[in-house]
């Protein structure tokens, strides 16, 4: 019965169509999830028992090709006996993982199919920027991005992928990368969940055979996508910057495809974008192979639409508030920043509203028509609450339904930053005595963090907690945290 399943799924890439190939691949997909990594924030330590594992399997070949700034050690893995060279590169910046999680997917995958290595033999750099990825940061140690680094190599990083390019005199190359989940797929309300590129090599944004086979595996994964997240894959923009190791690779005659992980509704930690790497990659690893990739059409390249970045994580229209005596009805843009604790390894969301006006042509993951709902303040709880204890034995429900969206308490441990319930904690001891102003402040503005109610015929319909939303008519709870002020 074992190798009945096995042979199911290896017999995919003996000839069955690209299609299917990535359906067996989604299907199985749990099969090989590196269950070790679970979040973005993962360290170099963390990977360091799984690449050790990796030198120990049959097939694998682990090489460190350097260190860091700081010390830490730069890996590459190796698998495959043919001919043309592919190298996978990620994590160039600290804080773009979803792609690393992917590849030790793969590497699960390839642990018992081999099939797809006949003609081709596969690197992978899975953490280039190790210092990055300790304090979750774009840059390496001393503050460059090694992304505006191909050609001065100032740091030990970008020398160690240009040498590694070099050496392998690499086919084919995959940066991979993370983008902002604010970007869209350009004209519509979807999130670009992935985004292509085939870099370009020049200012006038030529195409030769190096570029226009990046093209072609790239139409390959688009089409691939389309079948798991519809409408969500943009293009990046194609402008030549002549510092950037995709523009200077892809000059250097290694065909280039840049792969930047966005946004997916309701994936905060990426994992359905991880498992979307996954498949794209390995389906276009094998059209590699086998040279498929050759037969797709070059025009559809240009049909992927650009990206744009006109989201918000929540957008409220017709918006009617007062201020001085008159009413105005606007948009509102609202998005959750991450706030990291010291060790950078978890995370508290604070909203802020980033724009007001006329924002017709933007769109929300989530999204409220105020139109007929009344703009109310929330209100503090007028009883000081003594401990958090007897915080959380509240119903939270029924205060927002009373109109308070945040709760005062008396003691309340210091490094408590957020809470994970749906309203806001006053901490007594922050409280000042606020300077007399004669001009009040109007009551959401740029920057703040938005905190109000929408109600209808007095009834609150919507509470917005630190820019989240509990849907009371609902009782839908969409607040993620709430923060301690």
């Amino acid at each position: 019965m074992k190798k009945l399943f096995f042979l199911f799924l290896i017999i995919p890439f003996l000839g069955f169509s690209q299609n299917t190939i990535s359906q067996n691949l989604f299907t199985n997909y749990d099969n090989y999830k590196e269950t070790s990594l679970k979040n973005r924030r993962f360290k170099h330590n963390d990977i360091q028992p799984l690449i050790a594992k990796l030198k120990e399997t049959k097939g694998f070949e682990v090489n460190e090709l350097g260190k860091s700034i700081e010390g830490r050690s730069i890996s590459m893995i190796s698998i495959g006996s043919g001919k043309t060279n592919i190298l996978l590169w990620s994590q160039m910046h600290g804080d773009e993982s979803t792609a690393t999680m992917a590849l030790f997917d793969i590497f699960n995958y390839l642990k018992q199919n081999k099939e797809i290595l006949k003609n081709i033999k596969i690197h992978f750099i899975p953490m280039l920027n190790p210092d990055g990825a300790e304090k979750f940061t774009r840059r390496n140690a001393i503050g460059i991005d090694i992304n505006r680094d191909a050609v001065q190599l100032q740091s030990p990083e970008s020398k160690i992928l240009k040498a590694a390019r070099d050496s392998l005199n690499a086919d084919f190359g995959f940066n991979l990368h993370d983008q902002s989940k604010y970007y869209n797929a350009n004209r519509t309300d979807k999130p670009a969940t992935i985004s292509y590129l085939a870099p370009t090599y020049n200012y006038e944004k030529s195409i030769n055979k190096t570029r226009a086979n990046a093209m072609k595996i790239i139409v390959v994964m688009h089409t691939i996508i389309q079948q798991y997240a519809p409408g969500q894959v943009g293009r990046y923009s194609d402008d030549f910057e002549p510092r950037a190791f995709g523009d200077n690779i892809q000059k250097w005659g290694t065909s280039t495809i840049l792969i930047e992980s966005g946004g997916y509704q309701n994936d905060v930690e990426k994992q359905y974008i991880r498992k979307l790497n996954y498949v794209s990659i390995l389906a276009a690893i094998h059209s590699i192979g086998t040279g498929s990739f050759e037969n797709a059409a070059i025009n559809k390249y240009e049909e992927i639409p650009k990206n744009d970045r006109k989201l918000f994580d929540l957008k409220i229209t017709n918006l009617t508030f007062p201020y001085l005596g008159k009413s105005y009805t606007i948009d509102l843009g609202i998005k959750h920043f991450e706030k990291e604790n010291k060790k950078h390894t978890v995370f508290y969301n604070m909203g802020s509203i980033v724009d007001i006006g006329d924002l017709s042509t933007y769109y929300g993951y989530k999204n409220i028509d105020a139109n007929n709902l009344k703009f109310k303040i929330g209100e503090t709880y007028p009883k000081i609450i003594s401990d958090f204890e007897t915080f959380k034995q509240l119903d939270f429900k029924k205060l927002l339904e009373q109109g308070y969206t945040s709760v005062s308490i008396d003691s309340l441990p210091k490094e408590i930053k957020f809470i994970e319930y749906p309203i806001n904690i006053i901490d007594v001891r922050n409280i000042s005595i606020p300077k007399n102003n004669t001009i009040p402040k109007p009551p959401v503005s740029l920057g703040n963090n938005p905190n109000f109610l929408l109600t209808k015929n007095d009834k609150v319909v919507y509470a917005i907690i630190n820019g989240f939303v509990y849907d009371l008519s609902k009782n839908e709870n969409g607040v993620i945290n709430g923060i301690v002020k």
